[in-house]
C-alpha cells in the first residue's frame, strides 16, 4: 500500500531503465525516485504536517520534571512530551545527558552491536547537452578496488531533459570507504576520479563535483532481538528506531516506522 501510494503520486516510478550486474530477486520490484530520494520523506512530511526543524544537531537528552530536555549544538534546551531517536545507532551512543545512565547494560551491548558499512559518494553535474555515451543507466562494478556503482542519474530517473544537464553518481566500495574514512575529501575525490577515467575514458569535463563521505552507508548488522524499535524509557517516552533496527532498504524503513507507531501511540 505504501507503494501504491506513493506512485499514485509520482513520488516512486517503476525502474525501468537498464542497470548493468544488479542482482534481480524473484518476485521483486524496483522502483526510483524521479525527483530524488528526499521526495519520499519530504512527501510523509507534508502528509503528517509537523513543523519540521532542520539542521539541529542534538547533543544531550535529560530528565525534567516529567518530560524530556533536548539541548542542541545551537540554541538554547527544549522540552518534549516524547522523544524518538532515528539517527544511526553510533550517534545515540554518543549522546549525552541523563540518557547515558538510562540506557541499561544489555540495551548498551545491543546497541554496541550494530554495525555499518563506510563509503564515499561523488556527484558529477554536467552542462546542458554535454553527452555520455553509455548503454546503461547505471552499472555494478565487481572489479575495480575504488567503484562499486555508477549511475547516469538524470537516466535512471528517466528525466533526461536537453534543458537540464546530466549527473553522474558514483559509490565506492566499502573496502575502499573504511580504509580512506579520515582521509582528505580532496584527496579521496582525486583517487575516485581517476578511477573513473579509466572506467569512462570519454567522461566529459563536469562544471561541478560533490564528493560526500558517508560514514553510516548501510546497516551490515542490525541491532539484535529488537525488530523495528527500542524503549529506552517509558515514562516519559524515550524510544529509538530505524534502519538500524531493521535493514536499509524502503521497506525496512517502512517496517521501523510502523513499530515505532504502534509503540508511541498510548503515549499520545
Amino acid at each position: 500500500s505504501f507503494y501504491e501510494e506513493l506512485v499514485s503520486h509520482g513520488v516512486l516510478k517503476a525502474l525501468t531503465a537498464p542497470v548493468e550486474g544488479m542482482v534481480l530477486r524473484e518476485g521483486s520490484q524496483n522502483y526510483v525516485a524521479p525527483q530524488g530520494i528526499s521526495s519520499v520523506v519530504k512527501y510523509y512530511l507534508e502528509q503528517s504536517g509537523a513543523q519540521v526543524c532542520y539542521e539541529q544537531q542534538v547533543t544531550h537528552i535529560s530528565l525534567r520534571d516529567g518530560r524530556w530536555e533536548v539541548s542542541r549544538k545551537a540554541g538554547p534546551p527544549e522540552l518534549f512530551d516524547v522523544v524518538i531517536l532515528t539517527m544511526p545507532v553510533p550517534q545515540i551512543l554518543q549522546l549525552q545527558g541523563d540518557i547515558v545512565d538510562i540506557i541499561n547494560g544489555s540495551q548498551k551491548q545491543q546497541l554496541e552491536s550494530a554495525s555499518y558499512s563506510s563509503r564515499y559518494a561523488l556527484g558529477l553535474f554536467f552542462e546542458a547537452g554535454a553527452g555520455i555515451a553509455v548503454p546503461w543507466a547505471a552499472q555494478y562494478i565487481s572489479d575495480n578496488p575504488c567503484i562499486r556503482f555508477i549511475s547516469i542519474d538524470n537516466k535512471k530517473r528517466n528525466i533526461e531533459s536537453p534543458e537540464i544537464g546530466p549527473s553522474v553518481v558514483v559509490h565506492t566500495t566499502v573496502t575502499f570507504g573504511s580504509e580512506h574514512l579520515d582521509s582528505d575529501p580532496a584527496e579521496v575525490q582525486q583517487i575516485i576520479l581517476s578511477h573513473l577515467q579509466r572506467i569512462l575514458p570519454s567522461l566529459p569535463e563536469p562544471s561541478s563535483i560533490k564528493c560526500q563521505r558517508w560514514r553510516y552507508s548501510q546497516v551490515t548488522r542490525a541491532v539484535p532481538n529488537c525488530p523495528g524499535q527500542m524503549i529506552l524509557h517509558t515514562q516519559p517516552l524515550l524510544i529509538c528506531g530505524g534502519d538500524g533496527f531493521t535493514r536499509s532498504n524502503f521497506d525496512g524503513c517502512i517496517e521501523s516506522a510502523m513499530s515505532l507507531a504502534e509503540a508511541v501511540k498510548p503515549h499520545l
